[in-house]
């Protein structure tokens, strides 16, 4: 059993997107975003927020009526 290893199949963890995301797009000082945990900074990222409802069919069909062209 290797419980820290992953599978086959593990993907690494992107550290680029995460250091760019927290250094450079939330412009964190380095010693905060070192400080932070991963629910801490998912949080700051907007990742827990709710998300809009998905577009529905009916929507659709409401916006060709509206604008038939």
């Amino acid at each position: 059993m290797n419980a820290a290893g992953g599978g086959a199949g593990a993907r690494p963890f992107p550290w680029g997107a995460v250091l760019d995301t927290g250094l450079c797009r939330l412009r964190l000082d380095p010693k905060l975003f070192w400080e932070l945990s991963l629910v801490e900074f998912t949080a700051m990222t907007g990742a827990f927020a709710p998300r809009p409802a998905r577009f529905r069919r009916d929507g659709l069909e409401m916006l060709m009526r509206a604008f038939p062209d």
